[in-house]
């Protein structure tokens, strides 16, 4: 599969969990929408994180030619789901809400602004053809 089919993919998976994420934050917690939602949500960040690891860096410097610093995100994702999953399942709200904000935050809000870094695809259709 090539880069931009991949990012594409990634796009696909990533901007529905943007909304969804938005969408747990702002409604009430605990009803059954938002367990079938955040269901939906975990799952498509999961989707997420796995197809950025076949995204080879494209910007600083890499590990094995392929990793970049932007894969810690995916690892955040891989530790972050489990994490929430397994927390609501033994009642820790606390613990949930911890690994939901910091996977939205981490995941979703930092890692989609340093995509639109000088470099990244999204700077270059940002600037060549949405702006110029």
């Amino acid at each position: 599969m090539s880069y931009l089919q991949l990012a594409y993919l990634h796009l696909a998976t990533v901007l529905p969990a943007l909304v969804i994420g938005a969408v747990l934050f702002i409604n009430r917690k605990g009803t059954w929408n938002h367990k079938f939602l955040g269901k939906l949500y975990m799952i498509l960040m999961l989707l997420t994180g796995l197809v950025t690891l076949f995204m080879p860096a494209k910007a600083g410097p890499t590990l094995l030619g392929h990793f970049g610093f932007i894969h810690l995100f995916s690892l955040l994702v891989f530790y972050s789901v489990p994490s929430a999953y397994l927390a609501v399942r033994n009642n820790n709200m606390e613990a949930h809400r911890g690994e939901m904000i910091g996977l939205f935050v981490g995941g979703i809000l930092i890692a989609g602004a340093l995509a639109f870094s000088p470099g990244r695809l999204l700077n270059t259709w940002l600037f060549t053809y949405i702006i110029s």
